[in-house]
């Protein structure tokens, strides 16, 4: 089923038809959902809706303890997997123009945002275009502006952008030939702007989700619960810490003094008691071992449900540890960010198909097998231990069993291979002319 159709079979045929599709109950409540999330990131946590309750005659307004650790979840996740810039390899007369492409664009920041926005919300979409200087550019679309159209094959047929600025609703249609541009300013929805799409629909990233093909599924909604059980305790546990340390004060036997009942200013003052009776305070004993138990279990489940490895939340006490070692401590992490490359590849290597087909109205052709030799390398930034790295390329080296080019690609010191081969050939460093055939986005 094509656009048309879809129009005309559930819409019959309105001009207007992207307004109830925003407008769906389904969208709607994705909507609300990115809202929440976003609430969450900001501090809005479902411990600031604790109740009052009564102690001593009284109203107390219980402590409520927000803990931001989310974000710094969801930060580990991001820097580990994308701290380093992607490496793109293939062709050099390709690579060569795609990383001219990248660093007019800015993409290298664009694929942080994109990330971010996966593990927040589930997913992100990014329309390329060519910019007015001219430069192959993109815009990243929120997943809360953004509307993907489907038909019954899952396959999308049309995309919908929306938001309101300054009390004005905006959307904009992108087709596979056009982008449309309506606004309501005026009191009823109009068509203000049209122009010829070259990349057709936008690229829609989004994570894994067991209900949907087509949508995805935010991290937070994997620890999300255990955070608000951290924040409970710590919250209860002060409460119970400040209200009960002081005890409540028994008398048994009978006593001398007149007036009815113990005077709430007994602290520092004195009672006169009968022969056998007793007076004292009883309070509840903090269980600290048990605390730390139910705590310390939480937050190992929240480490485990992130692929938070504890060292880098400064959880273990680590030292002279081998490059083995780091790996398996960074194992989880790994298994984590090799999960969260793939769904950024599947968009990313779309993306360079629709910089391709711009490319040809610069005039610049890139062939099927130039393009076939195209491939994305990510770098994870894991700790390693550089002095055993370089020791282990050196011995390779020696063995003539790694080429100069390989070893500085390894090299933690070398950021830019291609700069650094063409320092080294005006040296006169190298016995031979490097052909590089790898870029850096």
């Amino acid at each position: 089923m094509n656009l048309e159709q879809y129009i005309k079979v559930k819409y019959n045929n309105k001009h207007d038809w992207f307004l109830e599709e925003v407008g769906s109950v389904a969208n709607q409540q994705r909507m609300a959902d990115v809202e929440k999330k976003k609430d969450y990131l900001m501090g809005y946590h479902n411990i600031l809706n604790l109740p009052s309750f009564m102690y001593n005659g009284e109203s107390i307004t219980p402590r409520k303890i927000v803990l931001n650790t989310a974000k710094t979840l969801l930060q580990f996740q991001a820097q580990f997997l994308l701290k380093n810039p992607v490496v793109l390899t293939g062709s050099e007369v390709m690579i060569d123009q795609f990383n001219k492409v990248n660093k007019l664009g800015k993409f290298n920041g664009k694929n942080m945002r994109i990330l971010n926005e996966l593990l927040k919300f589930g997913s992100c979409s990014e329309y390329i275009f060519i910019n007015k200087n001219g430069y192959i550019d993109s815009k990243i679309i929120p997943s809360d502006e953004g509307t993907p159209v489907w038909n019954h094959h899952n396959e999308m047929i049309a995309f919908v952008q929306s938001y309101v600025f300054d009390g004005i609703s905006y959307y904009t249609v992108y087709t596979d030939d056009t982008v449309q541009e309506y606004t309501n300013e005026d009191g009823s929805i109009r068509l203000v702007s049209q122009h010829a799409n070259l990349s057709e629909l936008p690229i829609y990233y989004h994570t894994h989700n067991e209900y949907s093909e087509v949508e995805g599924r935010s991290a937070l909604d994997d620890f999300v619960g255990l955070l608000d059980n951290m924040e409970l305790l710590l919250s209860k546990t002060i409460d119970n810490t400040y209200m009960y340390s002081a005890g409540i004060p028994v008398v048994t036997g009978q006593r001398l003094t007149g007036g009815a009942g113990i005077p709430k200013e007994v602290s520092g003052g004195g009672l006169s008691l009968d022969d056998g009776s007793t007076f004292e305070f009883v309070s509840n004993d903090i269980d600290v071992e048990a605390f730390e138990t139910l705590y310390d279990k939480l937050n190992q489940s929240l480490l485990d449900v992130s692929a938070t490895p504890a060292v880098s939340m400064n959880k273990t006490d680590i030292s002279n540890l081998s490059e083995v070692s780091i790996k398996l401590l960074f194992s989880l992490a790994e298994v984590k960010a090799s999960e969260n490359e793939g769904y950024l590849r599947d968009g990313m290597m779309e993306r360079y198909d629709k910089i391709r087909k711009l490319l040809i109205y610069k005039n610049i052709l890139i062939s099927d097998d130039e393009y076939a030799s195209l491939d994305l390398l990510f770098k994870y930034n894991q700790p390693q231990n550089e002095t055993e790295t370089i020791a282990n390329l050196k011995t390779l080296r020696e063995l003539q069993a790694l080429s100069m080019e390989s070893l500085m690609e390894h090299s933690p010191y070398t950021t830019d291979v291609k700069q650094e081969v063409s320092r080294m050939n005006l040296e006169g460093l190298s016995g031979t002319v490097i052909d590089v055939d790898v870029g850096v986005e």
